[in-house]
């Protein structure tokens, strides 16, 4: 097996302790959206993903109307209170385009991965994760940073403790360099399956998008992505033995059973979904490496997407 992939290693490894330095990071309170404001989320990949998380969680705790975008579909049209912006980066070229393009005319709050970056100058208040920060291209800590404070300001912080817990008892599970794997966390029929869907209702839908996007871009992996009920309109139709259908929570009744008539494996986890996102790092670390390829540096990739112009 080869052993690429160095950095994302190390970085999977370190998220249950990132996600506990962030539940005590100091965060400035007029940084922090209030309760009733209505807001817009921007990201671009990962960070998108986080913010369709966020969207959802702060508008089920009540706390207000929350909207999520790419960053290039910002709608300038709409009115909001605050917008939300996140970029591990801080250079990503759309989330710059709209920052600028709005112009101080409503407050940012940036969420990056460090203070010194373009974005977080444009904002009105710059949150800098940079003890999550990252090298590898694939982003697994500071995305799963970003959801954690996100969880814990829509009032999931204890939520965000339990999965401290359920992450680093994933992790116990596999030797330090990857090559041993408990089969409770991770088996050879799930690491080297053919295809992956991956699924969630509310908030954990952004999850199953973040995991399609990591191992796709990690191991080159055919994966898809889909709110769990509308799975059984259409894209169940590619479930087949040797591909897998992960749930992240909740899973809607007798979905596993059609899912399992089909042939394929049906993945659901007694855990946080959060806990349950590093799991899948791991396999898609895992993965790559059996397939040779470096998820460091994964194919027509870039650690921050700058357009030229």
């Amino acid at each position: 097996m080869a052993s690429g992939g160095t950095f994302m290693a190390e970085e999977l490894r370190s998220q249950p302790d990132m996600w506990e330095t962030t539940l005590s990071f100091p965060v400035a309170e007029a940084a922090v959206p209030g309760d009733g404001e209505r807001i817009a989320v921007i990201g671009c990949g990962s960070s998108w993903f986080g913010a369709q998380v966020y969207a959802n969680l702060r508008e089920a705790a009540g706390q207000g109307e929350t909207d999520a975008f790419t960053a290039s579909e910002y709608p300038f049209d709409r009115a909001y209170d605050r917008v939300v912006a996140i970029s591990r980066s801080g250079t990503t070229t759309e989330v710059i385009d709209t920052l600028a393009r709005l112009d101080g005319a409503v407050p940012v709050t940036a969420i990056v991965g460090g203070a010194d970056t373009p974005i977080a100058r444009a904002a009105t208040a710059a949150i800098a994760l940079d003890y999550a920060d990252e090298r590898s291209v694939v982003q697994t800590r500071f995305g799963t940073s970003t959801m954690a404070l996100l969880r814990a300001w829509a009032g999931q912080t204890a939520a965000v403790e339990q999965a401290i817990g359920q992450a680093r008892t994933v992790l116990d599970g596999i030797s330090a360099d990857f090559s041993e794997i408990d089969p409770d966390i991770l088996d050879d029929g799930l690491i080297d399956a053919e295809q992956y869907s991956f699924l969630g209702m509310g908030w954990t839908w952004g999850v199953a998008d973040e995991a399609a996007l990591k191992l796709r871009e990690s191991a080159q992996a055919w994966t898809e992505s889909y709110s769990s009920m509308e799975y059984r309109h259409g894209p169940i139709a590619i479930a087949a033995p040797g591909r897998v259908t992960w749930q992240f929570g909740e899973a809607p009744e007798g979905l596993a059973a059609q899912v399992e008539a089909t042939g394929a494996r049906f993945v659901q986890a007694d855990r946080d979904p959060l806990a349950d996102l590093v799991r899948l790092h791991a396999l898609a670390l895992i993965k790559a490496r059996r397939l040779g390829v470096d998820p460091d540096h994964p194919r027509s990739l870039t650690r921050s997407v700058i357009l030229d112009r």
